[in-house]
């Protein structure tokens, strides 16, 4: 787009917002708040660099397409990431699954992983003044083949993963500690039953005892946050989650430890956004994963939705946008992967640039004085604000594509980069 209609867009935007109480300026500025963490695996569809030619598999967890272009290397996701990140405003982290680190072509158990096998990651980020976000990878693993990891009732299989988990935690301390910024350690595992589960009551048993074990080491919180995440069902666990919602709330106010929310992870018809402010008032901080879910947790890319505008209302609303940490969870291979990486950072972005474009105090007042049909109407007007004019000013100055150019960018990098992987 042409940078003068751009500024001209938001002048007349500005105009309109000012009329309504909102100044479109401090958005602009408060949007540096605004810290999506990328997910590392939508470059290579979760297959990661254990070994030459890792696939995803098993865990409940799968990856749809085709499409060309998959990163085949860390080089090559690198160079994806790099794309990515020149295409989306703000400033942003990394989220690297365990299963990314350099091995030098040696078989590294997970059991045995140090953070020298992840201090290419370091550098990298170092070089990019940005942080990373780091997961324990419970799937796709012999040990994991049965369904059950940190539940497991086969002591060497449960000894197995929670001495991965604690690796992974003290590679993510290591990560805060270099990079100056408090990585968080998200703990996602696939246990459950495809079937009726008669003594559910002794695998969560297990799995308190497992976190209670990884969590007995102590690391200062700023190098490191824990979070926990449930599940409501996945492939193989399609009767019961041992790491339900409820099991993982429990544990979490307990413990003090974050809860992560990942909305396509509750059903269907829950509104995860609502969930916030009553979980904010027992738990200092969260996690988001945001995805899609089409029916179920298919993880599609994430879009401006109903879904999501509620999620980034509610932490704007609540005012906590610092107790708040933002991280996507998708991956498609049905379509272009950096394209995919793009709309949906963008996705987050613009919903919380919409959620910051509320005129609150004037939203409030209606409601705490019992004015409902002005509450309504300002909402229903708000719809119809040229908040886009507001986003395509929010890219210009950041010196990233504006409207549809990045569409064009991403299509200049297929041709050029990944039409010949």
């Amino acid at each position: 787009m042409k940078k003068d209609l751009i500024k001209k867009s938001y002048q007349l935007a500005k105009e309109q917002y000012g009329a309504i109480g909102v100044d479109t300026d401090k958005v602009i500025s408060r949007m540096d708040d605004i810290v999506i963490s990328l997910h590392c695996w939508q470059t290579d569809d979760v297959g990661g660099f254990e070994r030459e030619g890792a696939e995803l598999g098993g865990g409940g967890i799968q990856a749809t397409g085709n499409f060309p272009g998959k990163a085949r290397s860390i080089a090559q996701m690198r160079d994806d990431l790099d794309k990515v990140l020149s295409l989306v405003p703000g400033r942003q982290r990394l989220n690297l699954h365990a299963i990314y680190g350099e091995f030098g072509g040696q078989k590294v158990d997970r059991d045995q992983i140090e953070p020298k096998h992840y201090q290419g990651w370091i550098d990298w980020a170092k070089k990019r003044n940005m942080g990373l976000d780091f997961n324990c990878t419970c799937f796709s693993h012999p040990l994991a083949d049965d369904g059950f990891t940190l539940s497991s009732k086969n002591p060497k299989v449960r000894k197995f993963w929670v001495e991965h988990t604690k690796r992974c935690r003290a590679i993510a301390a290591e990560m805060g500690k270099q990079l100056g910024t408090p990585a968080v350690h998200n703990i996602w595992i696939p246990d459950g039953s495809k079937d009726v589960a008669v003594d559910r009551i002794a695998l969560r048993k297990l799995l308190r005892k497992s976190l209670d074990e990884i969590f007995s080491v102590k690391y200062p919180k700023k190098y490191l946050k824990d979070s926990v995440e449930s599940k409501l069902f996945g492939i193989g666990s399609e009767a019961m989650v041992v790491g339900s919602h409820d099991f993982y709330m429990g544990y979490a106010v307990k413990n003090n430890t974050m809860i992560t929310l990942d909305n396509g992870h509750f059903h269907p018809t829950e509104q995860v956004g609502d969930k916030i402010s009553s979980i904010l008032l027992f738990i200092d901080e969260i996690l988001l994963h945001l995805t899609r879910g089409v029916r179920w947790d298919s993880d599609h890319v994430l879009t401006f939705n109903d879904d999501l505008q509620l999620i980034a209302q509610e932490i704007v609303r609540a005012r906590a946008l610092e107790r708040v940490n933002i991280g996507l969870d998708f991956f498609d291979a049905s379509l272009n992967r950096i394209g995919a990486y793009v709309i949906g950072t963008r996705a987050a972005q613009i919903a919380f640039m919409y959620a910051l474009l509320e005129p609150h105090d004037t939203l409030v007042g209606f409601e705490e004085n019992g004015k409902t049909f002005e509450r309504l109407s300002f909402l229903e007007l708000l719809k119809t604000m040229p908040f886009g004019a507001v986003w395509d000013y929010y890219c210009l100055v950041n010196d990233v594509p504006a409207g549809k150019d990045y569409i064009d960018e991403i299509g200049k990098y297929e041709k050029k980069v990944l039409a010949k992987r």
